[in-house]
């Protein structure tokens, strides 16, 4: 990476869009994931009348999330697929797994609720490293 450029951050953006919706299908870690997140059925069954809205706005936290780790990046010298692979686990392990780790310490939501969202956002940040260096 060079210079930040948008069709990157906007594929970054999309790309962690539809991982989250594979990743939260019922048939993937949807189910277990609510169960230990303590959510009920009928709230979730009220937020699939919000569902586009919230898909929109977890796309620009998504683009937010790939233009810093696009400076990060530049900064840090990465230009090749495994720099982007270290890249996308330093982020992780620096910036989500500790905020994420504080809801079971402190929220009481168990290991699973932490293992489960963890492991999407390390994956999201892999993808989201790969395609800013692969189409920058």
């Amino acid at each position: 990476m060079f210079e930040v450029t948008l069709v990157p951050i906007l594929l970054a953006g999309i790309a962690n869009v539809i991982l989250g919706m594979a990743w939260y299908h019922p048939k993937v870690f949807g189910d277990s994931w609510a169960k230990a997140a303590g959510l009920d059925m009928s709230k979730m069954e009220e937020g699939k009348k919000k569902m586009p809205m919230m898909a929109f706005l977890a796309f620009l936290a998504a683009v937010v999330a790939a233009w810093v780790m696009a400076h990060f990046g530049i900064a840090w010298g990465v230009y090749d697929w495994i720099g982007a692979i270290e890249l996308g686990i330093w982020s992780w392990v620096g910036f989500t797994a500790p905020v994420l780790l504080g809801s079971v310490l402190w929220e009481m939501k168990p290991m699973k609720y932490f293992f489960i969202t963890a492991g999407y956002w390390l994956v999201s940040f892999i993808v989201m490293a790969l395609i800013l260096v692969l189409f920058a």
